[in-house]
């Protein structure tokens, strides 16, 4: 029987920051917005999401959330330090690690012997020693597989666990919404809304070959988790699939040479992190954010880094703008032969170098 942890950081780059700033313990919190109000809010405390702030979020919504809501840069090489740092936590338990981010990862220990083999108090053991070794708290999943694990170590978050016995699987799937079932976001889960699915069960209803004729091979996944099936081993070996640099400007730009302004200074920072890689690229793109938030991404094949050719991309990208303003440029590259997707993008902040 395979034994599965999900370990999920408690709102991680808020969770350090509180940790070593005592005036940001009892505030919202949010981690990557600019005090410009034009960025993009990273993560954020669990005090500033009672407000509806959220991950992902302009920070010019944010704050017409929350007032009140305390904006701070981050430390990414921290952050970084200190995942390292639970990864190495989780290695004391088992060599069968899957990272997904710097702050959450799953972790097979069917095999581990610790405390009899049991999942649970192994878990609980994780998240003391977390605790115990960065003064931050971790929730956990445990379940018999990945994406019911994954959906549990939410359920009793902050600074919790859920424990998912085999016994117990049908019933805690069967009354899932769907939107739950990871993989599944907003456009696929309208879909399946208009043809009356939102749980699981509504899923066990509807004929197998009608949902893979609306969903193709995503179908048979809904239909699978839809069950509790998941048979997924854990990705011990994660390549990345890109590696890009994104710059979000502190006033909207509107012309050609402003945007080739940007891009000669991004192209610098995306070859040392490309060089990094030591990898064969198979294409490369550019992004470009408007002033109404819409953006359009332009990429072709290549297999050699070339600066002139963003100048290309960049024209095609441009033909879109439709007078609109430009608050975000941003160069890619694929990466080839990658089995395993893992995106690496990084995000610098407004003022130019």
């Amino acid at each position: 029987m395979r034994k599965i942890i999900h370990i999920d950081m408690d709102c991680y780059y808020a969770a350090v920051e509180m940790r070593d700033n005592p005036e940001y313990r009892n505030v919202p919190l949010a981690i990557g917005g600019s005090s410009d109000r034009r960025g993009v809010i990273s993560t954020c405390n669990y005090q500033a999401r009672a407000f509806g702030v959220r991950s992902a979020m302009a920070t010019a919504h944010a704050l017409k959330l929350c007032p009140n809501l305390v904006l701070a840069p981050g430390r990414m090489a921290l952050y970084s330090e200190i995942s390292q740092q639970i990864r190495d936590i989780f290695s004391r338990y088992t060599h069968k690690i899957e990272p997904l981010s710097l702050d959450e990862a799953y972790l097979d220990v069917s095999d581990c012997k610790l405390f009899s083999g049991s999942a649970t108090l192994i878990a609980e053991d994780i998240r003391k020693s977390i605790f115990e070794e960065t003064q931050l708290t971790a929730s956990a999943g445990v379940a018999p597989c990945k994406f019911v694990a994954k959906i549990a170590s939410d359920e009793n978050k902050p600074n919790g666990i859920c424990v998912i016995t085999p016994d117990k699987l049908d019933q805690f799937v069967i009354g899932l919404p769907l939107g739950k079932i990871p993989g599944v976001g907003k456009v696929t889960l309208s879909k399946l809304n208009n043809i009356g699915l939102y749980t699981c069960a509504d899923v066990r209803q509807f004929p197998f070959e009608d949902l893979i004729k609306r969903f193709g091979k995503f179908g048979a996944i809904i239909w699978d988790r839809s069950h509790g099936l998941d048979d997924r081993n854990l990705s011990l070996s994660r390549q990345r699939k890109s590696v890009g640099v994104e710059r979000t400007l502190a006033e909207d730009i509107h012309t050609e040479a402003d945007c080739i302004k940007m891009l000669n200074n991004l192209f610098p920072l995306l070859e040392k992190r490309l060089n990094k890689t030591k990898t064969p690229i198979q294409s490369q793109g550019i992004k470009l954010k408007f002033s109404d938030f819409q953006q359009t991404t332009v990429e072709h094949k290549c297999q050699q880094l070339n600066q002139d050719y963003f100048l290309e991309l960049l024209t095609e990208g441009l033909s879109r703008q439709a007078n609109r303003g430009i608050r975000l440029v941003g160069l890619h590259v694929g990466l080839a032969d990658s089995n395993e997707s893992q995106q690496l993008v990084f995000s610098f902040p407004s003022t130019e170098d």
